[in-house]
């Protein structure tokens, strides 16, 4: 688990550590959590945002969501749906994540018939690429 006060400094831990889940506030300074959400979801792409907020909107809401939003809770919250909220973001992301490595190894178990090893290496750096 890791704090941060504002946007920039989410951005910054996201970027530096490895995480599963992030919970966002939606009103924050420096940057909000909107902001923050697209640029999270754009560079981890297993990543689920749960964002939290007292000043919420539907506008707001569906906004989020559209930007990949695993939920949006409205403050205050029960910690219990909290919980299970959290919960729920965890098992989809292991979920497409597993989704993807199967897929991934796939694709290797295919380029590894029929090619050399040279072009296994340069389609497996190719795959590197894509997940990036």
């Amino acid at each position: 688990v890791t704090k941060a006060t504002n946007g920039p400094e989410a951005v910054t831990a996201a970027r530096s550590g490895k995480f599963d889940l992030a919970l966002l506030d939606l009103k924050m300074p420096g940057m909000d959590g909107r902001q923050v959400l697209e640029i999270l979801k754009s560079e981890h792409k297993f990543l689920e945002v749960i964002i939290l907020t007292g000043h919420g909107s539907v506008d707001s809401a569906v906004e989020c969501t559209k930007l990949g939003a695993f939920s949006y809770l409205p403050k205050p919250y029960e910690l219990d749906k909290l919980m299970e909220v959290l919960k729920q973001a965890y098992e989809a992301r292991l979920k497409n994540k597993f989704r993807a490595d199967a897929a991934r190894i796939e694709k290797i178990t295919e380029l590894a018939t029929g090619q050399s090893a040279l072009g296994i290496l340069r389609a497996m750096r190719e795959l590197d690429d894509e997940e990036k």
